[in-house]
This record gives C-alpha cells, structure tokens and sequence, in this order.
C-alpha cells in the first residue's frame, strides 16, 4: 500500500513539474515578452515628445504586465503599468497622462497593435513589430499628446 500511494504522490507531484515546466516554456518562448531598452540612435522621435526608455513585457498569471519607464516632454522621469490580455479589448492604464484605458491585439507572434484612449477617444495608434531574431523591437506610432498636439515616431527597442 505505501509504495502504491507513493507512486499516485511520484505521478501528482511529476505531472506538476511537467505543467509549470510548460508554463515557464510558453511563456519564454513569446518573443514579445522581456524587458526592451530604447535605441536612441536608431529611433526616429519627434522633438519634445515623450520617450519610453525601458519597457518591460512580462507574464501575468493569464494576462500580460506592461511597464514602462520614460522622460516625458517636460525632461521629468515618467511611468506607467497596464495588465490585460493582447485581445483587442481595453484594460485600465495608470500613470499615463494621454490615456486612461489601453489596448493591445495580437496580430502575429511577432507583431502587436496598441491603442490608447484618454476618456473614451482615441489619442494614440501603433504597431510594435519584434525581429525575425527576437532581438530588436520597433515600434511606430502616431496621436496625440497631453496638449493636443499632432505626434509620430518610430522607436527602435534592443533586448536585454
């Protein structure tokens, strides 16, 4: 009887390393994920726009944390976190003062949308494409900023 109920505890016990194994390997093996670092040379910003130095993707449970570190317009550090799920639909976004709701739609494994909406409208629009190597990650967007002037750039992300 022991070496039964020890072998059920043996089987439970592999089948839960074997889950969390595959849970750890589905999570590494999106190519979004991981903390991005801004190239400043290789990006193309508008003058006085806020730039995303560090933005960091990571694993949430079933959803997607996202972190971002930057210097706004007015040279002063900024951050901002958004938690939801890569489905288009929009999830609440905090510190950010063009935007009080985000949303992010999967497009391929490489490529995701974003919108961003302040109050019910639309402030910003972007594409963020991860390389073929998973090593760089662009991103072009267009809007608006917190004073309602026309915005576009194309930032340039390395993998860290």
């Amino acid at each position: 009887m022991k070496l039964r109920l020890g072998t059920i505890t043996f089987a439970v016990i592999a089948f839960a390393v074997m889950m969390a194994a595959a849970t750890v390997g589905f999570a590494g093996d999106d190519v979004v994920l991981g903390t991005w670092k801004l190239d400043e040379a290789k990006s193309k910003l508008s003058a006085g726009t806020p730039k995303n130095t560090t933005v960091i993707y990571e694993a949430a449970g079933d959803s997607v944390k996202v972190t971002v570190e930057g210097v706004g317009a007015d040279s002063k550090p900024t951050h901002n976190e958004w938690t939801g799920k890569f489905d288009g639909k929009e999830y609440p976004v905090t510190g950010d003062a063009t935007a009080d709701m985000r949303s992010y739609k999967r497009i391929d494994d490489h490529t995701l949308t974003l919108i961003n909406k302040k109050d019910g409208k639309v402030t910003l629009t972007g594409k963020a494409t991860v390389s073929a190597d998973g090593k760089t990650r662009t991103v072009v967007i267009s809007g608006t900023d917190a004073s309602g002037k026309k915005v576009s750039s194309t930032a340039v992300y390395n993998k860290q």
